[in-house]
């Protein structure tokens, strides 16, 4: 039994094979052309085959199987040899390759039962010279179209067994002395024909498959090539050019020295921040593409794209002249300020641009001066445009050599202190200093905060700034022992960076300075990055015994809700509002305010940059105690500034200059 059941499976897996699926239309093509190159031969042979039996038995059997039957099999033969011809299957549509696919799966074993019936019954008409041709016949004809079906399994096994098996039984029972041995012959051979057949079919399929596999493969890696590009190009929000594209691009165009050097406009956007704060990152996101194709609307436009956050970048034509790339680049300027509307809300912002024609100079350089151009625009607000001119290079090459000597020099050495007194106009005395640092490049030329603090932070020297500034201002002024504090200004990043305060504690307690005659001065707008974390970390300030002070108080940024929520130990009101007080009843209307809200915080108030003995009596009649300017004492060398604290010379104008 295990026999037979093995015996079975191998019977069945010979007679298994996959199939061509009529489905596929480019399988369906390759099917149908390799059939072409062998129906044809197959139904030629057997047009001869017919001819020379109806020939040879014509005077001999009937003329309807002499004449009639053999041209009506072979005018089906010749209709089906034209309509396999290569190039007639090579014109035809897919959905007609699929029709005569399967037609000939249908038909092949019914031509071949109604052409072997036909021989057959001659087979009866004929002598023994006669019946040994259709044997041959038969035999050859029927075997020699099954090897031409090689990739038609299924129809040549339908063939044999139709045709075949009854003509070899025929043949054996038909009474003549070798009619047995011809039978056995032809099913011996249709058994290795059949299995030919379909082991050529099997690896027919077996490679289309594989081309197939292949070519999904191939069609996947070129989606992925692709997408990988598009990544690698393009910017996913906007569909504008990525960073590295758009330089990639001004580089080629640059290189080009056979064309004008283009323009190079970088393009940033005023009020983008407020849009994603107000109205959430989807609307920013929604500005950001509309922006983007208002952009690729631009008359003279050769590339652009987005280098990040709200800045874009555009190559101009360098045909263009300096009016008429400005005047591209409004026109540019008047259309981002057209409103955008999304999901029902209106958002409106402007664009400052920066123009520098890249003149042979690398991508980098042209970027730096486009971006020292913006700069310029931007300080003009209002969607200004600003092209970078020859005074500007001569500013630029002086603040690469500023930002060097500031990135490498040593601190301790380019660094020195000025200390400002604060008058106590209650007590009639100085009760406080402030360090105020000034830095030089050459030993020569010294410069106040406002000029080398962008420095600090551009070369990411901040905490060493700070740290040198608190430790030098600690060492020279001892302010605790004449029962006085000392203010040291933070940037905003000392605030918000986790180590400051462990780190400055540190300095306090080499210095053997009690934390409380210390008070850290910060300002409103340094705070405004993350005012939470601001609030946390000045918390940790206070925490450890130092004190806060608000710096220049009442200008354009300051929020009384900041001042509720920040732990803060002085408000300093503005030098402008103070410079104000005499002169301006608006002034003193404010000041008065921010004077009544200290009292009711408990903090103190301090009037800053006060130069007149008219400024420092309305600040005293707005209740205001604690001043400090130029009418109390410039800044000074701590020698000097106590020199003159101790002359008692708080009062009047002490002489020296910041």
């Amino acid at each position: 039994m295990d026999r037979v059941r093995r015996l079975r499976r191998s019977l069945r897996r010979a007679l298994t094979t996959p199939r061509i699926s009529t489905g596929n239309e480019a399988s369906v093509r390759r099917y149908a052309e390799n059939l072409s190159v062998n129906v044809p031969v197959i139904y030629g042979m057997l047009l001869l085959c017919m001819i020379m039996l109806a020939t040879r038995f014509y005077g001999t059997a009937p003329t309807w199987l002499t004449v009639v039957a053999p041209t009506l099999l072979c005018s089906f033969g010749a209709w089906r040899l034209l309509r396999w011809l290569p190039s007639g299957v090579r014109a035809r549509s897919d959905a007609e390759l699929v029709r005569d696919v399967r037609f000939i799966a249908r038909s092949g074993a019914v031509a071949g039962a109604v052409s072997v019936s036909w021989a057959l019954l001659l087979y009866g008409y004929g002598d023994d010279h006669q019946r040994a041709l259709v044997q041959l016949v038969v035999t050859i004809g029927c075997l020699t179209a099954i090897l031409g079906m090689p990739h038609a399994p299924q129809t040549a096994l339908r063939m044999g067994l139709v045709v075949i098996l009854p003509a070899a039984v025929f043949f054996m029972t038909s009474g003549q002395t070798d009619a047995p041995y011809v039978g056995m012959i032809e099913l011996m051979m249709f058994a290795l024909v059949i299995h030919v057949t379909f082991g050529h079919h099997r690896d027919f399929v077996k490679l289309d498959i594989s081309r197939r596999k292949l070519a999904r493969r191939e069609a996947h890696a070129a989606r992925l090539a692709d997408e990988n590009l598009t990544h690698a190009m393009y910017d996913p929000l906007t569909g504008a050019l990525n960073r590295r594209a758009i330089l990639r691009q001004l580089d080629q165009l640059s290189a080009d020295l056979s064309t004008p050097q283009p323009w190079l406009a970088l393009i940033d956007l005023d009020g983008f921040k407020l849009i994603n704060d107000t109205y959430g990152h989807a609307a920013g996101d929604a500005v950001l593409r509309a922006v983007s194709g208002r952009i690729a609307e631009c008359d003279h436009l050769l590339a652009y794209g987005r280098l990040g956050g709200d800045e874009f970048a555009a190559v101009l034509d360098g045909a263009l002249e300096c009016s008429a790339a400005v005047a591209s680049m409004d026109a540019l300027s008047v259309s981002v300020r057209q409103p955008i509307v999304d999901r029902g809300a209106v958002l409106r912002l402007s664009a400052c641009v920066g123009l520098r024609r890249t003149d042979g100079l690398s991508v980098g350089e042209s970027v730096e001066r486009a971006d020292a151009a913006l700069y310029k625009a931007k300080a003009k607000g209002d969607g200004s445009v600003a092209v970078f001119e020859a005074d500007d290079e001569i500013a630029l090459q002086q603040k690469r050599r500023t930002t060097r000597s500031f990135n490498e020099c040593d601190l301790d050495a380019r660094l020195r202190l000025l200390f400002q007194p604060m008058f106590d106009a209650d007590q009639g005395r100085v009760v406080r200093f402030e360090a105020l640092a000034r830095w030089s490049p050459d030993g020569k030329i010294w410069l106040s905060a406002d000029h080398f603090m962008p420095l600090a932070e551009a070369t990411g020297r901040t905490d060493d700034l700070t740290s040198q500034v608190l430790t030098k201002a600690l060492r020279e002024c001892r302010a605790w022992e004449f029962d006085c504090s000392l203010a040291i200004n933070l940037c905003p990043r000392d605030v918000l960076r986790d180590s400051a305060v462990e780190r400055l504690e540190a300095i306090a307690q080499a210095a053997g300075a009690p934390n409380d005659a210390i008070v850290f001065e910060v300002t409103e707008r340094g705070l405004l990055t993350d005012p939470a974390l601001a609030a946390r970390q000045l918390e940790r300030f206070r925490n450890r015994g130092f004190r806060i002070a608000l710096d220049d108080f009442g200008a354009g940024w300051s929020s009384l809700s900041h001042v509720q929520k920040l732990p803060l130990d002085c408000l300093k009101i503005d030098r402008a509002l103070t410079g104000a007080l005499a002169s301006d009843p608006g002034a003193r209307a404010i000041a008065g305010t921010i004077a009544a809200l200290a009292w009711q915080l408990g903090i103190e108030c301090v009037a800053e940059g006060v130069e007149t003995a008219g400024q420092a009596e309305t600040a005293r009649a707005l209740g205001i105690r604690l001043m400090q300017g130029y009418h109390f004492g410039h800044p000074l060398p701590i020698g000097d500034a106590l020199d003159a604290m101790r002359r008692g010379s708080q009062t009047v104008a002490i002489g020296g200059s910041a």
